[in-house]
């Protein structure tokens, strides 16, 4: 057995992939909860306030990483980046959430785009996240590559589609709560196959030429 790859799995005695499962579709749920909340005129602050409250509604156990509204330009911001000023969203906006949530013991995490309006460009922007997403996503599905390989699957695909993809930004673990003791890096690091249940694909993409982008992440499962 190579325990170097088998440390990059591994999972706590509590883990079962039925409540992974779960705990990624409450996950989902929030994001479209949040979501159906956002309406023109309000802040960035004042969106994430809200989202906290529509967790706290929906009876999560707790937040394993931080709630994470991006309007605008903010859009381009990686998850380790501030907010740029407190922008207000906008009548043809877009905008993406991003939660990591414990539910039943196991950490959710999603993230999705939407927009405000009608504005094409920023329309084809939210789609093309998660287009990507779902051929990545395939791609996974169909062959036995590593990390490594889909997350240059990844940025071939996106020069294809037209839009460029952050780099920085390479998917990580989960688990039943907490998984960061295990220190397993970045699935567009991870030089083996990655199995389901335990793996995040993050994409996150920019417009080519307007200043804004979109992000789309879900559990390979």
């Amino acid at each position: 057995m190579n325990t170097a790859v088998y440390a990059k799995e591994a999972v706590g005695a509590n883990y079962a992939l039925e409540s992974m499962q779960y705990a990624q579709a409450r996950t989902w749920e929030a994001v479209d909860a949040i979501a159906a909340a956002m309406l023109p005129g309000m802040t960035e602050l004042e969106a994430t306030a809200i989202g906290k409250q529509v967790l706290a509604d929906l009876g999560m156990e707790r937040i394993w990483h931080p709630l994470l509204i991006r309007f605008g330009a903010n859009t381009l911001k990686t998850f380790k980046q501030r907010s740029e000023g407190n922008p207000v969203l906008g009548e043809n906006d877009i905008f993406f959430i991003d939660m990591g949530v414990v539910w039943r013991g196991h950490e959710g995490d999603a993230g999705a785009t939407f927009v405000t309006g009608d504005d094409p460009d920023m329309i084809a922007c939210a789609a093309a996240a998660k287009t990507l997403f779902e051929r990545v996503e395939a791609r996974w599905r169909e062959t036995g590559c590593s990390g490594v390989e889909l997350y240059d699957f990844a940025h071939q695909q996106a020069e294809t589609m037209g839009w460029k993809l952050n780099l920085d930004i390479k998917g990580h673990r989960v688990s039943d709560f907490p998984h960061a003791i295990y220190r397993a890096g970045d699935l567009g690091d991870y030089a083996e196959h990655p199995h389901g249940g335990l793996w995040i694909l993050e994409i996150q993409l920019a417009h080519p030429s307007k200043a804004y982008g979109a992000f789309y992440e879900d559990l390979l499962a």
